[in-house]
């Protein structure tokens, strides 16, 4: 395996999961490199240097699997693909152990803190904390840097073997400039090896290191290395600052006292995660098993058991799928995706779905996997250190060493028989995207390249709007988001419809709650008290003929909107103006949005408007929803509009 972030070649007889990640791996690139939200097929060959119709079969199963969008010809990269990269980081257990430590600096420093893990001859950031400001100072999630031109990167290299360094030397000669890292800021020209080798001596005998705008002029940066049982790196925390606050110095004397003085507990929470090596429990980053991303395109569910055989009982979830949607689907692609997403099952705890909003909870039950020959164990342990060097080398380094799934294991929570999960393990291992340590295997940070990173910084309003533009594409109604903004409704989403008399509402456009469809469904969502100190204070006006201005009827008809989960309001708020509600809930159920379609009342009656479209507005509202667990299954949103905070 190279260190290099650059991917292998794909030419040849490679399999279909091999195509399927070298696709995503380019659509990343180009999302990354270029800022391109969508590309065409044509970029995609060309990138790739994959045939034409190997692309659209690619593109098309993963399009069924939920992981890139489609618009006409155009290709994007959907929120469920970050179920992959949940999958490390549950499997990790990293953010869940050190995401409160980052906070508690975070707050106590004021500066952005982040956790960074090794991967390969790069630091890849995986807990994010930053300070709200003009100048903002923050990596994305999944963000992978040169090892020379960041803090962390010479905690790492302390620990390298000779080939880890002739893997970095070899990077460096093939990419002089950085370009392949579009995190950082190209260099203009190639820069001598030995000042980083230097830093690397000094952080080996100093315990700490620092960035003194390494990454480019103005970011300065101070890293402490995080230690398991051992006394080996799994991770850094990393303190970022500005030199309009700080220099180098004066960082290093604020933050390397507070950060001292967490050690031992971060340090502590580490140990605390216990390894887990079987399935029961285990889930996939949204919480539902890692066969989901395959029936979750057919209804299929993923029957979990093996037989002596070796073969999974029930029916393999792909096989269906398969049969269902013909000869463009690459049911080993889909295979192989379940497989890596079964693996975020590996980490302490099992579910994938606690992330950073379940730290805390040191509650784990380890599972028990039924054993497998222990000739097999060796081949696969072969071919990790094949593709890694050693099992102890920087390849291996950086899943936090957070325990791992047995091949039973994987094999009964995606419903594959044990020869087809290997095969799909054996692959991944090959690749770099997951570790084989005696006969449990764990995904690795590569698995972050897959489309974290720029699905990461995606806002609420980033994550809904697809699902507007195909709402407004079913129903040719237009569609709306709103919040609850004081006694107002905020609008925060929109995706009008084309026709010669419309609905005109823009961005940040306000109504009073009491009169909106939207507004019923958001007081709704309030709890009892907070609901009836919002109606003592609302003093309902006459907008229309039509408006509810009794407070007493009006906690009637929210009371009736909490029961029925939806709201419509005719020509309350203008005459003409009719419109349908529903909530939109995150992770933990409260309601942080709602979803409207509005149409003019000459277009059938109420009734039918509420048979019509209704069905309709819940499914867009639940995989809203789904996207929004899975956007902040391991951190908070990105950017953009705030809901539920």
């Amino acid at each position: 395996m190279s260190f290099s972030p650059v991917s292998p070649p794909v030419n040849g007889p490679v399999g279909p999961l091999e195509r399927g990640l070298a696709v995503l791996r380019e659509l990343t690139r180009l999302a990354a490199h270029e800022g391109r939200t969508t590309v065409r097929p044509g970029d995609l060959v060309r990138g790739t240097g994959l045939a034409r119709s190997v692309v659209d079969r690619v593109v098309g199963t993963l399009e069924q699997l939920g992981y890139v969008r489609l618009d006409g010809r155009d290709i994007g990269l959907a929120v469920r693909l970050m179920e992959l990269g949940n999958a490390y980081l549950a499997a990790s257990g990293l953010p869940a152990a050190l995401g409160p430590f980052a906070e508690r600096l975070a707050d106590g420093l004021d500066e952005s803190v982040s956790v960074a893990v090794p991967d390969g001859a790069g630091v890849r950031f995986v807990v994010q904390v930053t300070r709200r400001r003009t100048m903002s100072l923050a990596f994305r999630i999944g963000d992978l840097l040169p090892a020379e031109r960041c803090s962390p990167g010479a905690l790492f290299a302390a620990e390298w073997s000779g080939a880890d360094w002739a893997a970095w030397r070899a990077r460096r000669a093939e990419d002089p400039l950085d370009t392949a890292f579009p995190a950082v800021p190209p260099r203009h020209r190639p820069a001598s090896g030995a000042d980083f080798e230097a830093r690397v001596k000094e952080a080996a005998r100093d315990g700490w290191a620092v960035d003194d705008q390494l990454i480019e002029p103005g970011l300065v940066a101070v890293s402490v290395p995080v230690r398991d049982a051992s006394g080996r790196v799994v991770c850094a925390v990393n303190v970022v600052s500005h030199t309009s606050r700080h220099d180098v110095d004066s960082l290093r004397a604020a933050v390397l006292g507070p950060l001292g003085a967490e050690l031992p507990a971060m340090e502590a929470a580490l140990a605390a995660r216990r390894p887990r090596l079987g399935a029961s429990g285990a889930s996939g980053a949204s919480g539902a098993s890692g066969a989901s991303a395959v029936s979750g395109v057919t209804g299929a569910s993923g029957v979990s058991g093996t037989g002596d055989s070796g073969a999974a009982v029930g029916e393999d979830p792909a096989r269906t799928a398969k049969r269902e949607l013909g000869a463009g689907f690459l049911q080993s692609l889909a295979r192989g995706l379940a497989v890596l997403r079964a693996l975020g099952g590996a980490g302490p705890g099992g579910a994938a779905s606690g992330g950073a909003q379940g730290a805390g909870q040191d509650e784990v039950h380890a599972a028990q996997g039924a054993a497998h020959p222990a000739s097999e164990a060796r081949t696969v342990e072969d071919v990790a250190r094949g593709a890694s060097g050693s099992a102890g080398s920087m390849g291996l380094i950086g899943a936090g060493r957070g325990g791992g799934m047995t091949l039973s294991a994987v094999a009964e929570a995606t419903g594959l028989a044990r020869a087809t999960a290997r095969r799909s393990l054996l692959t991944l291992v090959e690749l770099g995207y997951a570790a084989a340590d005696g006969r449990a295997f764990r995904p690795l940070p590569r698995v972050l390249e897959l489309g974290y990173a720029p699905l990461a910084e995606l806002g609420f309003t980033d994550v809904a709007q697809p699902h507007l533009r195909e709402l407004v594409r079913t129903v040719h109604e237009s569609a709306s988001l709103a919040v609850l903004d004081g006694g107002d409704i905020r609008y925060v989403a929109r995706v009008p419809t084309v026709r010669i008399m419309s609905v005109n509402i823009t961005i940040g456009t306000r109504f009073p709650a009491y009169a909106t469809s939207m507004g019923r469904v958001l007081l709704a969502g309030l709890d009892a008290d907070a609901r009836a100190a919002h109606l003592a204070g609302v003093r309902p006006e006459p907008l229309t003929r039509h408006t509810v201005t009794g407070v007493a009827e009006l906690a009637r008809v929210v009371e009736r909107t909490a029961e029925e989960g939806h709201a419509l309001v005719d020509q309350e708020l203008e005459e003409g103006l009719r419109s349908l509600a529903v909530p939109v809930r995150d992770a933990r159920g409260r309601v942080v949005a709602a979803l409207n379609v509005a149409t003019h009342a000459g277009r059938g009656t109420a009734e039918s408007v509420r048979g019509e479209l209704l069905p309709a507005l819940r499914a867009t509202a639940g995989r809203i929803e789904a996207d929004l667990a899975t956007a902040s299954a391991q951190h908070a949103l990105g950017a953009g509009e705030r809901v539920g905070t």
